[in-house]
């Protein structure tokens, strides 16, 4: 039995799968892709290079800022609890 664990901001997982699966998936794997990255491409989760180009300059500094701004607020409740 293998066992691969993944840990990113979202959180962890750890899955266990047959030696059989583990093959399968192994075999499935390019390059330097990751067990998360295979999964996500085998459950149909675009990937960011496949997103690449789908906003106009405009959108792409919307969203920019959108993420800074939950950022800040982010980095303030945690400022706020520290104290």
């Amino acid at each position: 039995m293998y066992i691969d664990m993944y840990v990113c901001a979202m959180g962890t997982r750890t899955i266990a799968v047959s030696d059989e699966v583990y093959t399968r998936l192994k075999a499935l794997k390019r390059g330097d892709e990751s067990y998360t990255e295979l999964l996500n491409r085998l459950a149909g989760r675009p990937s960011l290079t496949e997103l690449a180009g789908l906003l106009s300059k405009d959108q792409a500094a919307i969203v920019r800022r959108t993420v800074e701004e939950g950022r800040e607020r982010s980095r303030a409740r945690r400022l706020k609890g520290v104290r």
